[in-house]
């Protein structure tokens, strides 16, 4: 039976006696460059004011390493990644469903609510499908997906054409750019 050692987080940048190189380009904790001075010094310069001498750019030539405290440094690198994750816009897709013999109100309503999902800055997946004996009419199909195409031209942008499969249409459409569309302008006036 083989052991299983603990696994150890590695560390994303090497610290203080990690740092295996004659010369660094040396940055003090106030963000003043020091210039390029022996690793020996640089490691001494840190221990003098109790912080870590942190290599911040390996590929550079010669690296450049900053004093400063490591533990504060990654938290302010772990606040920096999650206030960019909160301002990034999470795009969801919602799918609405058509078949063939659904009638005018119905359709309406579904427009209705494929707008709304758009305002919301989401995208829409539409499907058109065939169930049961409507299989047997395959061009029911088309005929319904050019009529939704054209009601979809007027207020979305349509983001991938129709792709068939064998009972069934989708396309993918997003709001339209530019902002609002010409008729919802209309229609406040």
């Amino acid at each position: 039976m083989k052991l299983k050692r603990p696994r150890v987080k590695k560390r994303p940048h090497r610290i203080n006696r990690e740092i295996r190189v004659r010369e660094v380009r040396l940055i003090d904790e106030e963000k003043n460059q020091i210039g390029i001075v022996p690793i020996q010094k640089a490691l001494q310069a840190a221990e003098e004011k109790d912080l870590d001498l942190v290599e911040i750019s390996p590929d550079a030539n010669p690296p450049v390493c900053r004093i400063l405290d490591y533990g504060k440094y990654l938290y302010s690198l772990q606040k920096k990644a999650h206030e960019a994750q909160k301002q990034q816009k999470k795009i969801h897709i919602k799918e609405i469903k058509f078949t063939p013999v659904i009638g005018d109100h119905d359709v309406d309503v579904k427009l209705k609510k494929i707008r709304e999902f758009l305002e919301d800055g989401d995208k829409v997946k539409v499907t058109i499908w065939l169930k049961g004996r409507q299989k047997r009419k395959p061009e029911m199909l088309g005929i319904m997906t050019d009529r939704i195409l054209e009601i979809l031209k007027e207020f979305a942008e349509i983001e991938s054409l129709p792709k068939r499969e064998k009972f069934a249409t989708h396309i993918l459409i997003g709001q339209k750019k530019g902002g609002k569309d010409k008729n919802a302008k209309n229609q406040d006036s």
